[in-house]
């Protein structure tokens, strides 16, 4: 009876080591995952990407201090969740509100000291400054910083790929395909409605970027938000020239839209009240409106507000409710 007793006690025994070794693995389990978690974020790292210059810029590790030379990739930091990270900005940085307390690192004439002392481990440059501040640039490479310059994206499929190579540089890929998503979805929206208007009904716009008459033409931003909202631009020229005030009253445009209120008081009125331009449809109409030049110039995600912003101004009562 007494080796029963130790028989029986012996197997309870095995019994409880093996519930506790089952209680282990399953405890286990949760931390494998972890780790795989863990090895999948720090295999984003080190990522080599290939800039607008043509250089491949290498990332070690997760950016964790961000210099931006240029309010729009400034923009898509702030969007991407990275607005903690930017420890440097511009002096023409004014969005989100938030960038009026970073440090400021100069203008198109950025200090290369200042920047230097900020201990970036990423500065995102920009295609439209890189050619003169080549120097500059140098120096913060020779510096040991990664600088990575942005392609001067003049189309909303450019802005949304830059969008994704910056998510890509900061470990931010999930949230820029997200921003990216949220861009087309809203810009299919303002097609569809504007896909109502009669062509009989299509709007002529010249768009005024300062008062001696610099205009956008073909490949620009604007001229897209133009076309997206069946709007038609004036302009047949490339890229940003300057028109006189008689090609202008001869093309006789349905609206007129000014970008520079933000400077110049009354920029509508100065507009309405010109010498000579009281046959143009657009002044006979009062249709002269001053929009958000930030919005509809900056290569970030807020070009689809300044689409918006166009759309309400040219086509009242199609977009009154948007």
């Amino acid at each position: 009876m007494k080796k029963l007793h130790l028989l029986l006690a012996a197997f309870l025994l095995s019994l409880s080591v093996l519930a506790g070794c089952n209680a282990a693995n399953e405890s286990e389990e949760p931390n494998t995952q972890n780790q795989e978690t863990t090895e999948n974020v720090e295999a984003a790292f080190p990522v080599t990407v290939t800039d607008a210059l043509g250089e491949e810029v290498t990332i070690e590790e997760e950016p964790k201090q961000i210099v931006s030379l240029i309010p729009s990739n400034t923009e898509i930091a702030f969007e991407l969740g990275l607005g903690d990270k930017v420890v440097g900005v511009t002096d023409f940085d004014n969005y989100p509100e938030e960038v009026t307390s970073i440090e400021k690192i100069g203008g198109m004439d950025f200090n290369v000291e200042k920047i230097i002392s900020l201990q970036p481990d990423l500065v995102l440059a920009h295609a439209s400054g890189a050619h003169n501040s080549e120097e500059g640039l140098n120096q913060l490479k020779n510096a040991g910083i990664p600088v990575f310059v942005v392609e001067d994206a003049t189309s909303f499929e450019q802005v949304y790929k830059t969008i994704e190579t910056i998510g890509t540089l900061t470990g931010a890929k999930d949230e820029a395909a997200t921003v990216v998503e949220e861009m087309k979805a809203k810009v299919a929206d303002i097609k569809a409605k504007a896909s109502e208007i009669a062509e009989a009904d299509q709007k002529s716009v010249f768009v005024e970027v300062d008062p001696t008459l610099y205009t956008t033409g073909k490949g620009t931003f604007m001229d897209e938000m133009l076309m997206i909202i069946n709007a038609k631009n004036i302009i047949e020229e490339e890229g940003w020239p300057q028109v006189s005030e008689e090609a202008v009253i001869e093309k006789n445009p349905d609206v007129i839209i000014t970008t520079y209120g933000y400077y110049t008081p009354d920029a509508v009125e100065q507009v309405l009240s010109r010498d000579g331009w009281q046959d143009v449809s657009a002044i006979q109409t009062k249709s002269v409106y001053d929009v958000n030049s930030d919005k509809v110039t900056r290569s970030g995600p807020r070009l689809v507000e300044g689409v918006e912003e166009l759309a309400k101004a040219i086509y009242p009562d199609v977009f009154a409710n948007e």
